[in-house]
């Protein structure tokens, strides 16, 4: 009992730190999940170690991704996606192709096995789904073009997740990737398209039991969870991702007369969930792996958020979005996403990854997400600088960062006050005290002597 006390009792410090870091950074205008991250790291098994095994809060983890794709799927708007499949898809598939032609080339460069050269082209191809929109809600891009095309993409993307865990699951089972697996990833896809086309066509589905549950918060928050869960369970069964169930199940709702109910009544639960998630990470991040390969983690980090930003923006551009549009949607897919978690759980579990190579991929992932809302914040500021006309790069990086130079100065400024205060005041005490004994002296004396003279 008292292992498991102690348990809970450092998952309630734990969560509690997180959310609390996390609604700092917020009131810094960050994201807050990378106050999850961090604190995930810094308390967990190789930080602080007030958490020393992560097992549990990784499976409520999992069920944090299988809601998070549920979400996911309720608030696509269908209409939306469909005006751009055709750019998105492009857009996604250029993605895997070039993360498969540079991961291909670190395997034979390293000598890497095929199968864990495939598992991380995978996981460096996918972009954040959950920091994109936090982003894009920020800048007020949400519901613009912009939007559109970057929500788009990433749709196609967690699209892609499906056919990647029944590649990543064959690899593990030692199935040879063949007739029968590209015959289960033509069928997911092919469903899930023309899924995506009848909902897009017809009205609000009316589902049943709805007259029954409509308008009541409670029972609209358990309908959902079970359409969540209960088509990941079915999707689980049939040989397919439960993450695949669960997106599926999204759409539905979102495409019913249930929709805009059950994104309300689910958004506490999906917060919830989004903390524990990224805490998780941040508990399953090796610190003492990172230190001792700092240059090889930063190499990793930086390359893949240069070359996918360069990438996304050639892709857009290719795809025939404009120069505005396209520029802040590469900044904003340039990170790797929450669900690349998934794919290197999934092939560390079958054998695909090493033990390194997943430790690389964890920290690379993590540390993405981590630096995207500094990379993202700076290249939109050097843009519009240079639009204005200025081409002296240290002009350029005095304009960009002028109010974080002026927070410092102000900053530096208030601590060297407060700083000679306290060194006047540190000087000034003896003094005072001696002053102060001097004064008591004299009060007693004064007292004594008007006592003799009574």
């Amino acid at each position: 009992m008292d292992g498991h006390t102690l348990d809970l009792t450092g998952v309630a410090i734990i969560v509690a730190a997180a959310v609390l870091f996390g609604g700092v950074l917020s009131r810094l205008k960050q994201p807050a999940i990378v106050g999850y991250i961090i604190t995930g790291v810094a308390l967990g098994p190789t930080g602080f170690g007030l958490i020393e095994n992560a097992d549990y809060i990784g499976a409520l983890a999992e069920l944090g991704v299988l809601m998070l794709l549920f979400i996911v799927g309720m608030e696509l708007s269908l209409k939306a996606f469909m005006r751009e499949i055709g750019p998105a898809s492009l857009v996604a598939g250029g993605q895997i192709a070039a993360a498969l032609l540079i991961s291909f080339g670190f395997g034979v460069a390293l000598g890497w096995p095929a199968g864990q050269a495939l598992v991380l082209a995978f996981i460096v191809a996918l972009s954040s789904t959950a920091v994109a929109i936090r982003m894009l809600e920020d800048i007020g891009e949400l519901r613009t073009h912009t939007g559109e095309i970057t929500i788009a993409v990433l749709i196609a993307q967690d699209i892609a997740i499906v056919p990647m865990l029944i590649i990543i699951d064959s690899l593990g089972a030692g199935t040879p990737l063949g007739f029968g697996v590209a015959l289960k990833i033509f069928a997911a896809i092919a469903f899930l398209y023309l899924l995506i086309r009848v909902l897009s066509r017809r009205g609000k589905l009316r589902l049943p039991g709805t007259g029954a549950i409509a308008g009541r918060s409670d029972l609209v928050a358990l309908s959902a969870l079970a359409a969540c869960f209960g088509a990941a369970a079915l999707s689980g069964l049939i040989g397919l991702s439960p993450a695949y169930g669960a997106f599926v199940a999204g759409l539905v709702v979102a495409n019913s007369t249930l929709r805009a109910e059950a994104v309300r009544v689910s958004e506490p639960i999906q917060s919830v969930l989004i903390v524990v998630f990224f805490l998780s990470i941040g508990l399953l991040i090796d610190l003492r792996y990172i230190l001792d390969n700092l240059a090889l983690v930063f190499f990793f980090v930086l390359g893949v958020i240069v070359v996918k930003t360069l990438f996304n923006l050639f892709l857009l551009k290719s795809a025939g979005q404009r120069w505005e549009q396209a520029f802040p949607a590469a900044l904003m897919m340039a990170q790797i996403g929450e669900f690349s978690f998934v794919l290197a759980g999934a092939g560390a579990a079958n054998g695909a990854l090493d033990a390194e190579a997943y430790k690389l991929a964890i920290a690379v992932i993590a540390i993405s997400l981590l630096v995207s809302p500094i990379w993202m914040i700076s290249i939109r500021r050097f843009h519009e600088v240079a639009k204005a006309g200025v081409t002296d790069f240290r002009l350029a990086l005095a304009q960009v960062y002028a109010d974080e130079i002026h927070d410092f100065e102000t900053g530096t400024q208030k601590m060297k006050r407060t700083t000679r205060h306290i060194v006047w005041r540190a000087r000034a005490l003896p003094r005072m005290r001696r002053i102060r004994k001097a004064r008591l002296a004299a009060a007693r004396e004064e007292s004594l002597t008007e006592q003799a003279v009574k």
